[in-house]
């Protein structure tokens, strides 16, 4: 963060300094909503959450070097005065700091991307690519809501060239609220699927929310869009910025050819741009097929800012992948394959990681393909539909054994069993921890296991306990940013909406 004043940042978010402040202090390490992660010379953002109270931790904060606190109310301690800048809502002043902060910020390139599934993978993805030119923030895990996207913001300095934001959405009007807190030159919208559709209402209400985002592009703006998502790709009439389209129809500016998907899960294929350079070979390190969309919006935006054909394929081959819960893949000593893909579940993300769990499984002679999924939250009336589709896929698939986990997931299990000959290859368990247990004294050597479901049932730690069960090989290195934004003294994070 570029160095700021309390006296500063009190008149940026239009607060006021507490009795016995100095206005004079210089905010000039991170802003953070939890005290654990203060850095000397940060400034800590109390909020209220639902068990914990944020201002109960000021004290402590400001005692492991920050430098103030941004707060709703005078906050008492024993040792002395808290340095605080007093605010009527420490969400909205969080925004408004992140605001002036993008102002002192003329040369960095804002680039949002939203969609109802691969936010996060994308994003991760994107920051590599562009950080390999120059300096980039990216968000970490999945900051993508009113208070994870301008702690991002908070994050750039005057070195930033490119600052990455994941923009989520819970209705009309969210996204427009997060393009004025950081106005993006670049905006990606990836797809509009059945993520959320229970609470947006519709499809087609998803992409009115969704399009807000290219709405907000300027005139001299880049907006890139799916061509292959047919409520996606006519958002190209709701902004007068340039438009870039990617996807794997022949129409489309950025495209694919060739894809292929190999023993390992990853993707092979053919970059084309024609209006930017020769076609050139890409071949990802994250799992699934489903990545090559995600690649493609990637490297429509590089493209878009400028950057050569061949060094956008050389970048994106060398993406790992970052974010914890994500087609996390870790084989154990014992050869059990363990795919962590329990951060977050919609249709289409469930869909596409049984293809990919069934192209690991195919791999490794004598292996057994395990699909342990729980519910997908937020689907709305289509929500029994959507899971007896899934449990009908896996059979469709020949996984091997299914384990539908929780009473939200008898769907998933009815459907498999309505579909072929199926019997004892599905099973139904009442919870994750009889899940694990039965993984447990069933997993076979060399088994590949898939674990998904929306965040809240909690296979993320069943994939955890066995990951931990024996001394893990990775398949990629993590680098440190698998850091989850679950609670932060109280302030719960935003699903990957």
């Amino acid at each position: 963060m570029i160095g700021m004043t309390l006296a500063e940042i009190a008149r940026a978010v239009g607060g006021t300094l507490a009795p016995g402040t100095d206005g004079s202090l210089a905010v000039t390490g991170a802003v953070t909503v939890d005290s654990r992660a203060v850095e000397p010379g940060g400034l800590f953002a109390a909020f209220v959450g639902e068990r914990v109270d944020g201002h109960d931790f000021a004290a402590a904060a400001v005692g492991q070097g920050a430098a103030g606190v941004l707060a709703s109310r005078r906050i008492e301690s024993d040792s002395g005065h808290i340095p605080t800048v007093l605010v009527a809502d420490v969400k909205d002043a969080l925004g408004d700091l992140a605001y002036a902060l993008l102002n002192r910020l003329p040369d960095t390139t804002v680039i949002g991307l939203t969609g109802s599934s691969g936010k996060t993978s994308t994003k991760d993805m994107l920051g590599q690519v562009l950080a390999a030119h120059a300096v980039t923030i990216a968000p970490k895990g999945s900051h993508n809501n009113e208070i994870g996207l301008p702690l991002t913001v908070l994050r750039a300095d005057g070195s930033t060239r490119y600052l990455v934001l994941e923009m989520g959405s819970r209705g009309i009007g969210h996204l427009k609220y997060l393009c004025r807190i950081a106005r993006p030159s670049v905006g990606m919208v990836l797809n509009v699927g059945n993520a959320h559709v229970g609470e947006f209402g519709s499809k087609e209400q998803t992409a009115l929310a969704k399009g807000e985002l290219v709405e907000a592009l300027p005139p001299d703006g880049l907006a890139v869009l799916n061509a292959d998502d047919p409520l996606v790709a006519p958002m190209r009439e709701r902004t007068a910025a340039r438009v870039l389209t990617f996807g794997e129809s022949n129409a489309a500016d950025v495209r694919a050819s060739g894809i292929e998907l190999g023993p390992d899960g990853r993707a092979r294929f053919v970059l084309h741009a024609d209006a930017y350079g020769q076609p050139a070979e890409v071949a990802l390190r994250v799992v699934g097929e489903h990545q090559v969309a995600n690649a493609l919006a990637v490297a429509a935006v590089a493209l878009g800012l400028g950057l050569p054909v061949d060094a956008v394929a050389r970048d994106l081959s060398a993406a790992l992948p970052l974010s914890a819960g994500r087609m996390s893949v870790s084989e154990r000593p014992d050869g059990v394959v363990v795919i962590d893909d329990a951060y977050n579940a919609n249709p289409e993300s469930v869909r596409a990681a049984l293809k990919a769990l069934g192209a690991l499984a195919r791999a490794r002679p004598g292996a057994r393909s395990w699909a342990v999924l729980g519910q997908m939250l937020e689907l709305g009336e289509r929500s029994g539909e959507e899971h007896d589709a899934i449990g009908r896929l896996a059979a469709r698939l020949r996984v091997d054994r299914l384990v539908a986990v929780g009473e939200g997931a008898e769907h998933i299990h009815a459907g498999a069993g309505h579909e072929g000959s199926w019997g004892e290859e599905s099973v139904m368990v009442a919870d994750p921890d009889a899940a694990l247990a039965l993984l447990r004294a069933e997993l076979r050597p060399g088994d590949v296991v898939l674990l998904k479901a929306s965040n809240s049932i909690g296979l993320g730690r069943v994939a955890k306990a066995l990951v931990e069960d024996g001394a893990i090989e990775e398949w990629a290195v993590e680098d440190g940013a698998i850091e989850e934004w679950a609670v932060e003294d109280g302030v719960a994070a935003e699903g990957d909406r």
